[in-house]
């Protein structure tokens, strides 16, 4: 879950997040694969991307682990820890929470019904769930502006994480909400009505846009009254298995299942050391953000939604429709119908998304022609300390990091070299 207020970084560069780990172990050999064409990895440099990946791990991430994807042939890596007391190491393979990434799910999951003509995405939503978004908001508030947060409905985070509402200011700040509600279970229903009871933050199909996981959840709800059955249960079946995904899941529980790294949340330095919080009952964040993937499974997803195997090429252009709006952060993100559109200069657009939930960080992009992918991961998040003003400080992270995602989308210099070798 993007937790602007509280967590995530910038799209284009994981940059405002977590406080930093304490010593880091050595790094360990980065694994990689290299899968389906045995021709040279054109523009992959896969000793290139490994130096990069290592970096990261140096500048103090205990674990990062990536796959990448260049016109049909596939790079994996991982390099550091997932475990810092054991010196366990991370894997390519692992499952992750990736947070957010699942609102790319649920917008799809809706265009589905509005291809089905179940939904109108520019109906109001009072429409459909009238006694959950009553009066003028359910008039006013259209599904569109919920799926792209023009809604003007307020986050709910900080009410349902009372001891963070004082962000940025750590010195009336503590983690009790943290560990108060690591196994306390919230309906997506309780969590709506403090989005819904707290100050609007714009006015319906204001721009730009106030991202908000409130949007989402009740987005969820929309799903569920027009399908009969959990949002949860019709995304797996209509979503995650039609793209032909084998570790993809909703959380049943606190704790993930299969090979997964902990999870390390430092919030700016205000937990240090940085805590696990790997076992979490995600129930904070529901429909919206609570989805565990890996990162062979996001790369395949993103790409069947571009290839028009999950919504039609008319849905994707609406899911492609963007507009500004501001993250929680208070930064300027291009987002459309839960896809965020990324331009870097000389490289190309992409389309994608990215997470975060306590512990746990995820990237996925995906060039407009789908030739080139990346899905990365992080097990510390929030590693930037907060200065007097509220602001995160640099950490060496940032560079590693940045530097990595613009090898492993753009390839370097290195790279025509290593393959004509």
């Amino acid at each position: 879950m993007k937790i602007r207020l509280v967590t995530c970084a910038s799209v284009a560069v994981l940059s405002v997040g977590a406080g930093m780990v304490t010593a880091a172990p050595a790094p360990r050999e980065t694994e990689v694969v290299l899968a389906g064409s045995t021709s040279p990895l054109t523009g992959l440099a896969p000793a290139g991307l490994k130096s990069a990946m290592d970096d990261v791990h140096r500048a103090g991430m205990p674990g990062v682990f990536a796959e990448v994807r260049s016109d049909g042939q596939i790079w994996r890596g991982a390099s550091g820890v997932a475990d810092l007391k054991t010196g366990r190491p991370v894997t390519p393979g692992m499952r992750h929470r990736v947070g957010s990434l699942v609102k790319t799910f649920v917008a799809a999951a809706v265009l589905q019904q509005v291809e089905k003509g179940r939904i109108e995405l520019d109906a109001p939503i009072g429409r459909y769930l009238p006694q959950l978004v009553p009066g003028e908001r359910g008039k006013k508030i259209t599904v569109r502006m919920l799926l792209n947060h023009t809604s003007g409905i307020s986050e709910y985070l900080g009410y349902a994480f009372p001891s963070l509402q004082k962000f940025p200011s750590l010195p009336d700040m503590s983690p009790k909400s943290l560990d108060d509600n690591r196994f306390r279970r919230f309906t997506p229903a309780e969590l709506i009505e403090m989005g819904l009871k707290a100050p609007a933050v714009g006015k319906p199909g204001g721009s730009p846009g106030v991202y908000a996981n409130t949007n989402y959840l009740i987005l969820g709800e929309l799903l569920e009254k027009v399908t009969g059955t959990t949002a949860e249960k019709y995304i797996t079946q209509n979503v995650i298995e039609r793209a032909g995904l084998k570790h993809t899941m909703f959380p049943v529980g606190p704790r993930i299942k299969g090979p997964h790294p902990r999870m390390y949340e430092a919030f700016f330095g205000l937990i240090d050391p940085p805590r696990d919080y790997s076992v979490y009952d995600m129930s904070w964040t529901g429909v919206g953000a609570s989805l565990v993937s890996t990162m062979e499974d996001l790369n395949r997803f993103f790409g069947k939604l571009l290839d028009g195997k999950i919504v039609k090429p008319s849905s994707l252009a609406q899911m492609q429709r963007t507009g500004p709006a501001i993250s929680q952060s208070g930064q300027k993100i291009i987002y459309g119908l839960g896809l965020h559109e990324l331009k870097i200069p000389g490289c190309g657009t992409f389309w994608g998304n990215d997470g975060t939930v306590w512990g746990a960080e995820t990237e996925t992009w995906i060039r407009a022609d789908g030739k080139r992918q990346l899905s990365v991961a992080v097990n510390l998040v929030r590693w930037n300390k907060i200065d007097s003003s509220g602001r995160p400080q640099h950490h060496p992270i940032d560079d590693a990091l940045s530097a990595f995602k613009q090898q492993a989308l753009c390839g370097d210099e290195d790279a025509q070299a290593e393959n004509a070798s």
